[in-house]
């Protein structure tokens, strides 16, 4: 039997401060690096949504591999503290960035990075905690998550307020670059602390060789409506893009970006908190909902005042999923698979990235930016018609 805890455990707090970290970094990074690649090294919409898809495809291809590694050698532990190493190191490789070709081999091991850690991290949250606390474990971690996300995009506003203005551009972005190395690395000394639960030392080392035919229907089912969404959610770069297009700079555009990071910080483990009592699928289901009134919105709107709010409700909308899916395929799987389960649904969400950024990227460049938007907002719809299934 599992062994239920009164209250949530620190290992939900550990894995939190590494996340906290880790996004202070990525975050300093990410909302500029579209800029960076088209401004300092030529990149098209259409090749900045291939470097997105193959760099999301990666991390998502390999959290199934891992997940099922982590299920068989029960080393979660060591597992996430790798995979959170590669991540720091890619950011090294920006550094020399002198062609996309190095953006895309920065992003290509920050994602396998993602792709080694995701699944143990998550499974030792989960097992942390009992059955009826995992939307709110789940919401704290994603909300120390958005929280780091919320001050890298500060840190990088500031340090692009102060540099600006006496320095070349390229040595703008460098700069950037080299300051998040410090959070990167920061972040992985908190997991050196995680103490495995006692259900995960327990569990038999074990290879299961028909892992698909222990996930229950309703998690299949679950998993079908969220691949049909990932192939509508394309990377964030084209709603940054899309920002600046309409008259945004970019420094604007990063407070846009700094919008959402807050707004998903501080009510992540609310609806967390909220999804344990009212049910995991009903908030997912919303969430969904409003992804598509905030993606159409996108798509058909071009009034500058109104992408703040936009923005908001796209924060509401992560904050109402993003730990919620996970608490709800961690409830839907077998304790002896549910890394593979975890892994697994990072998989098939992330697997739809490459395809789906492609496609944004094309639809961006040669029909117009509304494009992807409306396809987006089209496609959260039917996923939520097969979700109400379940």
């Amino acid at each position: 039997m599992e062994n239920p805890k009164s209250k949530i455990n620190k290992n939900v707090f550990l894995t939190g401060f590494t996340s906290f970290f880790t996004d202070i970094s990525s975050e300093m990074i990410y909302p500029i690096l579209p800029f960076f690649l088209r401004s300092v090294l030529g990149a098209t919409p259409a090749l900045i949504g291939i470097i997105e898809g193959i760099a999301e495809s990666t991390a998502a291809l390999s959290k199934t591999y891992f997940g099922k590694i982590a299920d068989k050698i029960n080393r979660y532990k060591e597992m996430a503290i790798i995979g959170y190493l590669f991540s720091a190191a890619s950011k090294i490789l920006l550094l020399f960035a002198n062609a996309w070709g190095i953006v895309l081999g920065a992003r290509f091991l920050d994602r396998v990075g993602k792709g080694i850690r995701t699944s143990p991290r998550d499974i030792i949250i989960s097992e942390s905690v009992q059955k009826e606390k995992r939307g709110m474990a789940f919401g704290i971690q994603r909300s120390m998550d958005f929280f780091g996300a919320f001050l890298g995009v500060l840190a990088s506003y500031f340090i692009i307020k102060f540099f600006v203005s006496n320095q070349a551009t390229v040595k703008l972005y460098k700069n950037i670059f080299m300051f998040s190395l410090i959070p990167a690395f920061i972040g992985v000394i908190f997991l050196f602390f995680i103490i495995i639960p006692k259900t995960l030392k327990d569990l038999k080392k074990q290879e299961n060789t028909a892992k698909t035919k222990a996930l229950n229907k309703k998690l299949k089912l679950f998993l079908l409506g969220t691949i049909i969404f990932a192939l509508g959610n394309s990377s964030n770069q084209f709603l940054l893009l899309r920002s600046q297009d309409i008259g945004f700079t970019l420094l604007n555009a990063i407070l846009l970006y700094l919008i959402y990071n807050v707004t998903s910080s501080i009510f992540s483990p609310i609806f967390g908190s909220l999804s344990d009592k009212l049910g995991k699928k009903t908030v997912i289901i919303t969430g969904y909902s409003l992804y598509a009134v905030v993606y159409l919105s996108f798509g058909i709107f071009s009034k500058i005042w109104l992408y703040p709010i936009i923005w908001f409700l796209y924060g509401i909308y992560s904050a109402m999923t993003e730990g919620v899916e996970k608490a709800l395929v961690s409830d839907l799987s077998l304790k002896e698979n549910r890394g593979f389960s975890l892994g697994l649904f990072s998989t098939i969400v992330g697997i739809g990235v490459l395809p789906a950024s492609l496609i944004a990227g094309i639809l961006y460049t040669f029909v117009g930016a509304y494009a992807p938007f409306l396809l987006g907002g089209i496609l959260s719809i039917l996923s939520i018609a097969v979700i109400a299934f379940i």
